[in-house]
């Protein structure tokens, strides 16, 4: 794990920046929870305008790009938003008003990356399961194996 630097997390409540001690991704949870609640379009999980980042920088210029960046990543690839992407026909500004249509090719993106995304979850439990039912036949064989010689080990030691 990276350590933790000094970066400044934008309040963009109050427009005012805090220098606290956390990773980066740490500060872009808090960005995009203080995004989620000055903004409809983020607390919505409705599609983004293309370039909201150039929004967002438009009216919170002390915000950390990086930080930025990082949290519109886990907002567009979070399954709530993908979710909402499959289905969706027009994309929204910061302010919620209606902004560019959603094109065929970002709705079929979005299924896709549900598509494997449900995949990979399929398969890992599928994984987990089969070593969960191998360690109860290993524990159920050992067992067994303990009893027989219990067995043995009982049948010698009378014969002695």
């Amino acid at each position: 794990m990276p350590s933790p630097t000094l970066s400044p997390v934008p309040d963009i409540a109050s427009d005012s920046i805090t220098p606290v001690t956390l990773a980066p991704a740490q500060n872009a949870r808090i960005l995009l929870k203080d995004l989620q609640e000055k903004f409809a379009a983020f607390r919505e999980y409705m599609p983004l305008a293309i370039g909201i980042d150039k929004q967002l920088i438009a009216r919170c210029p002390e915000l950390n790009r990086k930080v930025m960046r990082m949290a519109l990543g886990m907002h567009v690839n979070s399954l709530r938003y993908l979710k909402g992407m499959e289905k969706a026909t027009v994309r929204f500004d910061l302010d919620g008003n209606t902004s560019d249509a959603v094109t065929d090719v970002h709705r079929t993106h979005a299924s896709e990356i549900l598509r494997e995304r449900f995949k990979k979850n399929a398969d890992h439990r599928k994984a987990q399961r089969i070593a969960e039912e191998a360690a109860r036949v290993a524990e159920v064989e050992a067992q067994q194996r303990a009893e027989k010689l219990n067995q043995l080990t009982a049948k010698f030691s009378r014969k002695g």
